[in-house]
């Protein structure tokens, strides 16, 4: 199996963990009441499953994302070049205009 592909499971495995982890911590914790209302509902169940499921593609994502974005790659660390010119940005510069000035009383049309 690719690297990449094996990477990317195993990142979704732990977005759903963590998932299980925030959805138990809501359970426990009972945020907003969840904890009665998933108890003495006959659709707890699927109230759980769903939020645990909605909650684990997001985690997933993000760490997976996370996980890309801290990929280092040995290239960047050596430096490129360019010109060493300094740049002296408070130094006022000529811009010519090449329009002609607007006669402020003429009627627009």
């Amino acid at each position: 199996m690719p690297r990449l592909i094996r990477m990317y499971i195993t990142q979704v495995i732990v977005g759903f963990v963590i998932s299980a982890v925030f959805v138990g911590a809501l359970m426990w914790f009972n945020i907003m009441n969840l904890w009665h209302l998933v108890t003495h509902s006959s659709d707890g169940v699927l109230a759980v499953f769903l939020l645990w499921l909605f909650n684990g593609i997001v985690f997933a994502g993000v760490q997976f994302s996370i996980r890309i974005m801290r990929m280092k790659d040995d290239d960047d660390d050596e430096p490129r070049g360019g010109t060493k010119v300094r740049v002296d940005y408070n130094r006022p510069v000529r811009v010519k205009v090449a329009a002609k000035p607007r006669d402020p009383f003429q009627r627009h049309r």
